[in-house]
């Protein structure tokens, strides 16, 4: 939804002149401070934890008032508290710091201050580094400074010692302003440090601004501090033709710069602590999941998200709703989800419905008819509640003093339905009131999940507030984000007027500017100023839980404000993007890199939030939004229709690329398992699979769904070709199997694209199972299967796998061992003329229950010289009067091999009319080879 600051930062000066002119205060320092701020630490004792770790104490080596006074002495934790994860944590020696809280984000406590170290003994280790299995910890102790170091290899994985020649100084810890550096090599290559639109690509750019500090900030601006903060970077870096990857987490919610020069990087934070987690990897699989065993696991999705969906805000009535379901059904374009916006909701207050236009009974008639073929229904919910002594739900909040306070009293804020007070999930009794009020909604209307929004949380005020006297907030006509509050602008404290100020919203604002005030308080004294990015998180974990509580089904959350670990409770859009070319392209790079921070299932509006796409931009867009994780179209109430029927062209698109979509649901579904219990990214940048391949660790413009399924679109206007990288080995079109590129190097192709035609490809052993489709995942998922078996083109000794998942999706554990789900592992051979496909299947009866079967299978890459013969399934040969027929087809090379072989001829070998179940292990050969 579109917001005061989803706005381009043209747009956003403007604002701040205006409030300027308004006596809102924004001044803030200009000048520059040195750029080495502080001196340093120095080492004075170290000793060894009863837990393995070791606890040491600094002493501030010369203070000075840059930012404030240096805290005097700093308390020193390190741990490998996992075979591949390093923890580095240092805090203030006598006073308790803000954190993460622990209840919020698991994790293992540091040991307890202790005041005494290093006054009365000396320390007990001498040596000055501490090895783990996978990495190495070592110590400078004049000035301090750490390294960590690959075990394996001695490379350096982090540095934060300084010298006189280096562009940063050495550690600094104030109150409000907390400075640590490390060198870098110059061939890292960095991703991560989000949430922001990166203009270059995936890879972190020399010199771009990453900041850290969750705002609703329109999609649209570049390098800017967005909706999410993920203060983590992964590392991949090629050693002599080895990969290596590593990443590096600073778990930390204050707001934060990043400078990041090529060849080192600085953190400035504004609060907190330092308490890094370093990952050992190698390979960047590896570093995901140690990172998602870590942060949490991402959250098991239903079935049914992972078709398409539809949403606008701007849906007027039931009746508009209506006509959209039918006119995809008419379109012949898949559709699982319809949304709402606020539209449904009586003066755009949660929990409520408006009366006039989404009346409760018709309401109902209309949810009975689409759950009955299968098809889902969410709404939307922002954070702020209503000030309404009539409304039942801020009776209630008030009731159980639920909401984040200011001077004593709830924070007055302003959002679209008027002025409002923002619950505090950091407080037990909200999660339990939120989770009533969920489920007394619920009763209401019976809703398939919950999109959480404006959650950074998003205020259309800034200061504090009073409701005006005389006067209409909000006044009903105009704009609805311009403040109508009596407001005055918030400088008292040091906690709204911090002595560094971030680059927040990319032109320096007040932090307090168009959000919650820092100085405000959470449960227990909590401040926003250490809280603030947590907020989308923590209301992320109170929905997770209330939504699981209604029927114990499976959650299914949207949320746009992200943290370290939001993946296990939620799902995430890319915010508000305009539909534009160029946001069709950035939208590529976002969705990766979620993937990279555990939050699999992400997408982007597909055709662009707003304004209009072009009828050309919008075809493109819908091929590659097919392919996201999440899949859904969504546009702005100013923006004209969208929906993907308006335009003949694109409903053709999108019934090619959903119509694959569709086909590929069994495989996305077991991604989407393999995410959950790896952190394996659903949609994933090339050097996932290819991380010795070079070429692709900037590639930003094509992705994987998986391991070896390529995604290469069509990203510029006016283009009916595309051309595509392709590493090493054999590729197949997934639509044309009889296509074939192939190349020992790796190279680039240019591809045909015509306008409905998206390009994606299969690589080599691989075995990717598919299903019929449909217009419904409900449908699709009960049509018969059939496998794609890839082999390097002409191999005459090949390996293929690939596996499947099945479950009743909607129970909240996706898991085996519950007597609801199935997993199977495929497995292709061929080898000395003989060709297999067999199964292992774990957990039959759940496959065996619902009688899914295999029809055809499909075998890409075989050596052609020879004829195929003596079919055998589970050892019984297949007789010439069986149903079950084998048809051979030549393949084709798109382009000339680049190995200066001759081209042999290769061949596709399709076995139909199977009847093979999926639940029972089976085991399919025959014999190539028989000269023609």
């Amino acid at each position: 939804m579109v917001s005061p600051t989803s706005l381009p930062s043209s747009t956003l000066v403007l604002v701040f002149v205006l409030f300027a002119a308004a006596g809102v205060d924004f001044s803030f320092s200009t000048s520059i401070p040195p750029t080495k701020i502080g001196n340093g630490y120095r080492l004075i004792s170290i000793e060894n934890t009863p837990d393995g770790g070791i606890l040491g104490l600094l002493q501030v080596i010369q203070k000075n008032q840059i930012y404030g006074p240096d805290i005097p002495q700093l308390q020193l934790f390190v741990k490998h508290e996992a075979q591949d994860r390093l923890r580095v944590h240092i805090t203030d020696a006598e006073k308790q710091r803000w954190e993460v809280p622990y209840d919020l984000l698991p994790r293992e406590q540091p040991p307890k201050l202790k005041q005494t170290i290093g006054k009365s003994r000396k320390s007990s280790i001498t040596a000055s580094e501490y090895s783990g299995p996978e990495l190495i910890f070592s110590y400078t102790k004049d000035p301090f400074g750490f390294a960590v170091k690959r075990k394996s290899n001695g490379q350096t994985l982090f540095d934060s010692s300084s010298d006189a020649s280096d562009p940063f100084g050495n550690l600094v810890f104030k109150d409000q302003y907390l400075e640590i550096s490390t060198k870098l090599p110059k061939d890292a290559s960095l991703y991560g440090l989000g949430e922001n639109s990166q203009p270059h690509g995936i890879k972190l750019y020399p010199n771009d601004p990453y900041t850290l500090y969750t705002t609703d900030v329109s999609a649209i601006n570049l390098n800017t501090d967005l909706y999410g903060s993920h203060p983590v970077y992964m590392d991949l870096r090629n050693d002599g033709g080895r990969p290596y990857a590593h990443a590096v987490l600073l778990l930390n919610s204050n707001g934060m710069d990043v400078f990041y020069r090529g060849t080192s990087l600085t953190y400035k934070v504004i609060g907190g602590v330092f308490d890094f987690y370093f990952f050992a990897g190698p390979t960047p699989l590896s570093v995901v999941d140690q990172y998602t065993s870590f942060v949490g696991r991402p959250a098991p999705m239903p079935y049914w998200s992972l078709g398409f969906h539809q949403c606008r805000w701007g849906y007027h009535n039931l009746s508009v709703l209506e006509d959209v379901v039918e006119n995809y059904k008419k379109a012949r374009i898949p559709l699982d989800v319809i949304w709402n916006d606020d539209d449904h909701m009586d003066g755009k207050k949660d929990f409520t419905l408006n009366p006039t236009n989404y009346p409760r009974p018709k309401l109902l008639a209309f949810l009975d008819k689409i759950h009955s073929i299968g098809m889902k229904y969410i709404v939307i919910n922002d954070p702020g509640i209503a000030v309404n002594s009539s409304y039942g739900v801020y009776q209630r909040a008030i009731a159980n003093d639920v909401f984040i306070k200011y001077e004593g009293e709830p924070f007055l804020a302003q959002v679209w339905p008027g002025a409002v007070n923002f619950p505090d999930f950091l407080n037990p009794k909200t999660v339990s009131w939120w989770g009533d009020e969920i489920h007394r909604f619920h009763e209401l209307v019976p809703i398939d999940g919950l999109w959480i929004d404006m959650n950074e949380v998003s205020n259309f005020c800034s200061g504090k507030c009073k409701i005006p006297e005389g006067k209409q907030c909000p006044s009903g006509t105009g704009p609805g984000w311009i403040c109508c509050l009596d407001c005055k602008n918030i400088t008292k404290t040091r906690w709204d007027d911090p002595p560094y100020k971030i680059n927040a919203s990319g032109l320096q604002v007040p932090i307090g500017f168009k959000t919650i005030a820092t100085s405000a308080t959470h449960y227990n004294g909590i401040l926003e100023y250490d809280a603030h990015s947590l907020y989308g998180f923590s209301q992320a974990v109170a929905t997770h839980k209330a939504l699981q509580g209604l029927e114990g089904k499976r959650p299914f959350i949207l949320s746009r404000s992200t943290y370290v670990g939001s993946g296990k409770y939620a799902a995430h859009w890319t915010g508000d993007n305009k539909g534009t070319w160029e946001d069709l392209r950035y939208s590529i790079s976002t969705v990766l890199n979620f993937g990279i921070f555990g939050v699999p299932m992400v997408g982007s509006d597909i055709c662009g939030f707003y304004p209009a796409p072009t009828e050309e931009l919008c075809n493109r867009w819908i091929e590659v939004g097919a392919f996201y994780p999440f899949s859904r179209d969504h546009a702005n109430y100013y923006s004209p229709r969208q929906e993907l029927y308006q335009w003949e062209s694109v409903a053709k698109s999108a019934r090619n690329a959903l119509g694959m979509r569709y086909k590929l649901l069994p495989y996305l579904y077991t991604l989407n398992y393999e995410a959950h219990i790896s952190g394996a990214p659903i949609a994933r940048p090339l050097f996932f699979s290819f991380p010795s391949y070079t070429e692709c660790y900037g590639l930003s413009t094509q992705f994987l769904l998986g391991s070896g399924l390529m995604v290469s679109p069509v990203l510029e206007q006016g283009k009916s070709e595309v051309k595509a990288l392709f590493p090493p080995g054999s590729w197949y079109s997934l639509f044309n199997m009889t296509q074939i590129i192939a190349s020992k190097e790796g190279r680039y192709v240019t591809l045909d694209a015509p306008l409905n035609v998206v390009n994606v490809h299969l690589y080599q052993n691989t075995i990717l199972p598919m299903q019929q489709g449909g217009l419904i995942s409900k449908e699709a998922r009960m049509t018969p299967f059939s496998l794609v078996v890839t082999f390097p083109a002409g191999t005459t000794e090949g390996e293929a796998k690939g596996n499947l998942f099945l479950d009743e999706d909607e129970l909240p554990d996706m898991k085996l061992g519950n007597g609801y789900s199935t997993y199977i592992d495929f497995y292709g051979t061929i080898t000395k003329g003989n060709a297999k496909v067999w199964s292992e299947v774990q957990e039959s009866t759940f496959a065996l229950g619902r009688g899914w079967h295999i029809e055809k299978i499909s075998v890409l890459g075989l050596d052609g010289s020879g004829e195929a013969s003596s079919l055998e399934i589970d050892g019984n040969a297949v007789t010439g009067d069986s149903n079950i027929k084998m048809n051979i087809t030549e393949q084709k090379f798109l382009e000339e091999l680049d190995d200066g072989e001759d081209k042999k001829k290769i061949v596709m070998i399709e076995i139909k009319g199977l009847t093979v179940s999926v639940g029972k292990n089976f085991a399919i050969s025959w014999k190539m080879g028989n000269k023609i």
